[in-house]
């Protein structure tokens, strides 16, 4: 039997036949909360998703990719308030549940980790323990939220991807199942013949080795990175089916779930109203659209929060791209949220106030705010929220 097929029959077991998967599966209350955390890995540009359309210095940075000002010209930013915008890629999807009051943002959200490394700070986001103590790499803040929550028997959790996440590993049995396979395009290596044998024997014959060899280690380079970053989580493209896997299990099965989303590494012309990036914001708000949809009346109790392990520099390079920064901004989405609304402390976004002449500062530090909305989801008292974040008070955001 192959997986699709193994996938098809497990969705015709009862309930009862699918308690092998992990000790923590339950039926899910349909008034239960429920809480999809969706990590964007690769560290996303959160600059040109929300934008800070009142900010002159995001325009003189941004020369190329900036996104134009609400009402300039037709894919313009979409108006979320006087000093904020959102991408149009997310026209049909993220933007009617922010006026709706479905969808909320938290910018100069992130974590207190300067390495600016997608292996170090997804590690430390995941852990969400205090970066100047030893750490447990054993132990994820998910697991240890199931871990509370599960001891008043509240909670069963799943983690949607091919290896169980960080974030979900530790004392609670938590079980992984990737929902879709993973594959990528091969090099065409048919027009790599044709094009080398129309400059057979001529003086660029050599020019055309060469340059097919520097593409190919460009390329490697490039995808290892990428792959590196992304560590096996599944890309946008096809995100939406994915949502909508997810969404079946989480409304009938779990109250607690994980997805991570790859390819958000965009140092090179990541593009602005379109290109590459627009396309994968795209795809990633028809997904969570597809999410809401296929949840029907337990969206009202579900709570999504979308992170990235950091921003990218406020600046664009020289090849119309961005590095590796620091802040980034958050997203919530739910049927039961006080959306509608930029949520924490924010900055005027001028030069004198970006973080090291570059990025996002973080005023809104993770595991506070995480704190917050566990808090308000679950009724977490102060002793609980320690035990998830040890050292954190939970900061309220009133989005719940």
């Amino acid at each position: 039997m192959n997986r699709r097929d193994l996938l098809k029959a497990m969705a015709l077991l009862p309930s009862s036949a699918m308690l092998g998967l992990s000790s923590q599966v339950m039926a899910a209350p349909a008034t239960q909360n429920r809480l999809l955390l969706v990590f964007l890995r690769g560290g996303y540009d959160a600059s040109n998703l929300l934008v800070p359309t009142s900010s002159n210095f995001y325009y003189e940075a941004r020369p190329n990719i900036a996104i134009a000002r609400p009402g300039s010209i037709p894919d313009a930013a979409l108006a979320l308030n006087a000093d904020w915008g959102l991408h149009p890629a997310l026209r049909d999807t993220i933007y009617p549940m922010f006026q709706q009051g479905e969808a909320a943002f938290i910018p100069f959200a992130g974590t207190d980790d300067l390495s600016r490394s997608h292996f170090e700070t997804q590690d430390s986001i995941e852990m969400g323990q205090p970066l100047n103590t030893s750490r447990d790499f054993h132990s994820g803040f998910l697991n240890r939220l199931a871990k509370v929550l599960g001891n008043n028997g509240k909670v069963s959790a799943m983690s949607f991807t091919d290896q169980l996440p960080l974030a979900m590993q530790g004392q609670a049995h938590i079980a992984n199942t990737a929902l879709r396979n993973v594959s990528k395009a091969n090099v065409d290596q048919r027009q790599r013949e044709l094009i080398m044998q129309m400059y057979a024997d001529t003086s660029l014959s050599q020019a055309v080795k060469d340059g097919f060899a520097m593409r190919d280690e460009v390329a490697r380079e490039m995808a290892e990175e990428m792959n590196s970053a992304n560590r096996n989580a599944i890309s946008t493209k096809g995100f939406e089916l994915e949502a909508q896997r997810i969404a079946k299990l989480m409304r009938d099965k779990y109250a607690l779930g994980f997805i991570d989303v790859g390819g958000w590494d965009t140092h090179v012309n990541q593009g602005a109203a379109t290109g590459t990036l627009a396309v994968k914001f795209e795809e990633l708000g028809r997904g969570l659209a597809a999410y809401r949809t296929e949840m029907g009346s337990a969206w009202r109790n579900t709570t999504v929060v979308v992170i990235s392990e950091f921003g990218r520099t406020f600046r664009e390079n020289g090849k119309r791209g961005t590095d590796h920064g620091h802040g980034t901004v958050y997203w919530v989405l739910g049927g039961g949220i006080k959306g509608g609304q930029i949520a924490g402390e924010q900055v005027s976004l001028e030069a004198g106030k970006l973080f090291q002449n570059r990025d996002y500062p973080v005023l809104n530090e993770y595991r506070a705010v995480l704190g917050g909305l566990f808090s308000r989801l679950y009724g977490l008292n102060a002793g609980q929220v320690e035990q998830v974040f040890a050292g954190v008070k939970a900061r309220d955001l009133a989005l719940l």
